[in-house]
């Protein structure tokens, strides 16, 4: 048996670092396990995906699965905190590639939002003692919570506006009213919500709406001693794509700007994420044929790979496709292709779309944006100059694409991949061609620019790129922005 000295302050501090309030029975567990009380913070941290509370309940699970790895390992309790050390410095944690069961039927579509129904209303019922809907006739109770999808959202008048929320028993009305019903206006079709109110009859004064919202994340504040860079929208291949500024990127990551300062920058970086469009691809818009430098998707990605061979072979680059890139459209998108993911050199670790990664010990969460579209569109006081701002939105509902059957094309695969059922320490983004940095609930978010000028198309839809921007992240350090065009 490991003797310990500690107390329960420093177990409940430990789980505030990371996020978490946790139970004094939980605690009292932990002291008197065999276990490293560390490894136990974690396992268990990583276990509750977004509890606010973590419970006795959890920390037996944990224990037990942890006594279970030891009978199978034929290792002790000692020795469990050593081999949690030694991990790969890249594990891919969730990624669609390989994994995509789903072929368009009606039972695909019931299982996919069953899945996001069920991962979501996991989260709130941590903070909403819900009822069936189809049960709020039969209380007698005055007041009421619930969770449901969001199936319409009306505004009656200035003041008021009529949500209709729905579970698998039924359907029900809830009227909010002054603040809430700024928010209610705000919603989305097809995300889950609880609502606390009071009984009208039939329907729902709402008193509260309520988000899975993420939890403070307390591990951003762990400083590594490397850095990552981000970048996104390459669009290789394209007339507009910015040969020169990439030509300075690419020195610079190199070491070679010939400025100590931006150099020294450059030392500290250890890994690439790419978050999709890394080519222009082919009939993506219309008459995009007309605004093509390479106008054949194979001779677009040998182009794409031989651009990446310039960089330094000790970097290692996460690329993830993007709508431009040759996967299917609808995701969650798997991974390039291997007649496309071979041409890379072996430095280039190929994802999907989105994907969940660990970097010793730093999970990002890279999503190419297409959804931001949605979201800028549908919330006026969100705008494509902040980025970042739309991308809190999207961690406030734990979901990637809250809005189906919008512009971003969903497929109905068994498990919802875009739920933000684990909570990251980065989320990377692009999509939108411009640049935002920001954090939020101890999260950092980048949307990472782009590396082709204004084409006619996006003339005609008003999107003003900002190309060039670079962003650089220490975990728990500094971020640094660097501009490659002027």
């Amino acid at each position: 048996m490991v003797i310990k000295n500690i107390d329960t302050k420093t177990v409940v501090a430990k789980f505030a670092v990371n996020g978490y309030n946790v139970h004094p029975d939980a605690v009292r567990l932990i002291i008197s396990s065999s276990f490293d009380v560390d490894v136990l913070v974690r396992e268990t941290c990583a276990k509750c995906n977004g509890a606010f509370i973590v419970t006795p309940e959890e920390v037996s699970e944990v224990i037990k699965e942890l006594q279970s790895r030891m009978r199978g390992e034929e290792i002790n309790p000692v020795n469990i905190r050593r081999t949690a050390e030694r991990r790969e410095e890249i594990r891919v944690l969730k990624d669609v590639t390989g994994r995509s069961a789903c072929r368009g039927t009606v039972e695909d579509f019931v299982a996919y939002f069953n899945s996001r129904f069920e991962k979501l209303s996991r989260i709130l019922r941590n903070r909403v003692k819900a009822i069936p809907v189809a049960s709020i006739s039969k209380i007698k109770a005055e007041t009421v919570e619930i969770i449901g999808f969001v199936n319409s959202v009306r505004e009656l008048n200035e003041n008021r506006a009529m949500i209709e929320v729905e579970d698998r028993t039924g359907r029900v009305r809830v009227y909010a009213e002054g603040k809430i019903k700024e928010q209610a206006m705000e919603l989305f079709g097809d995300e889950v919500i609880g609502i606390t109110g009071r009984i009208a009859g039939r329907s729902i004064i709402a008193d509260r709406i309520v988000f899975p919202d993420i939890p403070l994340n307390g591990n951003g504040k762990v400083r590594r001693d490397f850095s990552i860079v981000f970048i996104s929208d390459i669009h290789f291949g394209s007339n507009t794509f910015l040969h020169e500024s990439w030509k300075k990127f690419v020195s610079w990551i190199n070491c070679e700007s010939g400025n100590r300062k931006l150099d020294e920058i450059a030392e500290s970086v250890k890994y690439l994420f790419v978050a999709g469009d890394v080519v222009d691809g082919i009939g993506v818009y219309p008459n995009q044929e007309k605004e093509l430098e390479i106008d054949d998707i194979n001779a677009q990605y040998e182009f794409a790979a031989e651009q990446f061979d310039r960089i330094r072979k000790d970097l290692k680059i996460i690329l993830s496709p993007g709508n431009h890139d040759a996967v299917r459209q609808a995701e969650p998108q798997p991974a390039l292709p291997k007649e496309f993911s071979s041409l890379f050199s072996s430095n280039v670790i190929h994802v999907g779309n989105p994907s969940y990664i660990d970097v010793e010990g730093v999970k990002v969460l890279m999503y190419h944006g297409r959804s931001l579209d949605d979201i800028i569109s549908r919330v006026s006081r969100l705008s494509y100059e902040k980025p970042h701002d739309a991308m809190v939105e999207l961690l406030k509902r734990r979901h990637l694409a809250p809005l189906y059957g919008e512009r971003s094309p969903i497929a109905p695969e068994k498990d919802d991949y875009l739920v933000v059922d684990d909570v990251p320490d980065i989320v990377h983004s692009g999509h939108v061609h411009t640049y935002g940095t920001g954090f939020y609930r101890g999260v950092f978010l980048v949307n990472s620019s782009t590396w082709q000028s204004q084409t006619e198309f996006q003339k005609k839809v008003n999107l003003n790129p900002m190309p060039g921007n670079v962003a650089i992240y220490q975990p728990g350090g500094n971020v640094y922005r660097l501009k490659f065009y002027s």
